[in-house]
C-alpha cells in the first residue's frame, strides 16, 4: 500500500468528565489517556469520540500541541462520578453521550478501539491499520436509577470485532465476562494482555499457550487511573513496532509505573522516562525483557 498514513495512532471512544471525591473535574476516559501516551512516545495522534464539542475541546486544550480531536457533536458528554483504587473503584454515570453510530473511515497505522461505557462503533475501516481492543467498556451496565457501573457479558457483535484485532488488552476482574471474546481474539491470531494489578500479566497468544511477565512493584503509588490505559497504548505501539509480547508488555509495565507514580494526566510518560524506568527494573534484577521504540513525530512518518 502505497502513500504515507496520516495517523500513527487513532484511539476512538468517549472522552470523559470525571468528577473526583473532591469535586475536581479532569479529562479521562481510555480515548483519551491511550492517545496521549501514544503522542509522548512520537506518534502521530488522532482522537475521535462524541460528546458537547465546546465543554470536551475546553477540557484538552491543554494537549492540543500534543494530539489532534475530532468530536462527534451529542448533547451530553459522558460523565463519571469516580472514587477509590484499582478493583475497588466505584463509578456512577451522570451522564452519557451515546453510542458512536458513524461509519468511521480511518487512516493510520493503528487503530485503538478504546470504549469506556457501550459507545463502540460497529462499522469502521481502517487503512492497513493494526488494531488494539480494549473491551472495558463495551461490558459495562449500569441502571437509570443509580447510574452505579457493574459488569455484563459483551454483545455478540463485540465478540465478533475480537476476531479482526491483533491485540487486546483487560484486568483480571473483566475476564470471567470476557472468555468467549478472549476466544474469538486468540482463534483470529491476537495477542491478549490480562492485568492483575501487582500480579504478573498474562499473554495469551493461542487458547493452548500462556506467558506470565512479571510486574515490579510501584514504591510511591500516588494515582492510578487511567494506568490500564497507558498500559494498553503503550503495548500497542511496542507491538507494532515489531516487539515480541513479552518485550512489549514489559514496556507497557514500565509506562503504567510511570502514569502511577505522580498524579493525573500530566504523569503520563515520555519514551525516555519509560525506557529508564525499564533499566532501572533490569539493574534491580526484575523485568529482563527491554525494548527500543523506533523514533517518529509529528510531522514525520
Amino acid at each position: 500500500m502505497k502513500g504515507t498514513l496520516q495517523f500513527d495512532y487513532t484511539a476512538v471512544g468517549h472522552v470523559t468528565v470525571d468528577v473526583l471525591p473532591d469535586g475536581t473535574r479532569r479529562p479521562g476516559g481510555s480515548a483519551f489517556y491511550s492517545a496521549l501516551q501514544a503522542a509522548r512516545l512520537g506518534r502521530r495522534t488522532l482522537i475521535i469520540t462524541q460528546g458537547v464539542p465546546g465543554e470536551i475541546e475546553q477540557m484538552l486544550e491543554p494537549y492540543r500541541d500534543e494530539l489532534e480531536l475530532r468530536v462527534l457533536p451529542a448533547r451530553r458528554t459522558t460523565t463519571f462520578e469516580t472514587s477509590g483504587w484499582g478493583p475497588t473503584r466505584a463509578q456512577h454515570v451522570l451522564a452519557w453521550a451515546g453510542p458512536i453510530e458513524r461509519d468511521l473511515k480511518l487512516d493510520t497505522a493503528i487503530l485503538h478501539l478504546a470504549p469506556v461505557a457501550r459507545e463502540i462503533p460497529g462499522r469502521w475501516r481502517a487503512r492497513g491499520a493494526f488494531v488494539g481492543l480494549t473491551p472495558q467498556g463495551a461490558i459495562r451496565d449500569w441502571s437509570a436509577a443509580s447510574g452505579r457501573v457493574s459488569l455484563v457479558h459483551p454483545a455478540r457483535a463485540v465478540e465478533q470485532m475480537a476476531a479482526r484485532c491483533d491485540a487486546l488488552v483487560l484486568s483480571r476482574h473483566e475476564r470471567p465476562h470476557c472468555e468467549t471474546l478472549i476466544e474469538r481474539a486468540c482463534d483470529g491470531g491476537a495477542v491478549v494482555a490480562i492485568t492483575a494489578e501487582w500480579r504478573p500479566t498474562t499473554l495469551l497468544k493461542a487458547r493452548a499457550s500462556s506467558l506470565e511477565v512479571e510486574v515490579p512493584v510501584v514504591a510511591e503509588l500516588v494515582d492510578d487511573l487511567g494506568a490500564g490505559d497507558v498500559f494498553a497504548a503503550a503495548f500497542f505501539v511496542a507491538l507494532e513496532a515489531g516487539g515480541a509480547p513479552a518485550s512489549a508488555a514489559a514496556f507497557a509495565t514500565a509506562a503504567a509505573a510511570v502514569r502511577m507514580q505522580s498524579a493525573g494526566a500530566a504523569a503520563v510518560g515520555r519514551t525516555d522516562a519509560i525506557e529508564a524506568r525499564l533499566r532501572s527494573v533490569a539493574a534491580g534484577g526484575g523485568l529482563s525483557a527491554r525494548l527500543t521504540l523506533p523514533g517518529r513525530s509529528r510531522s514525520g512518518g
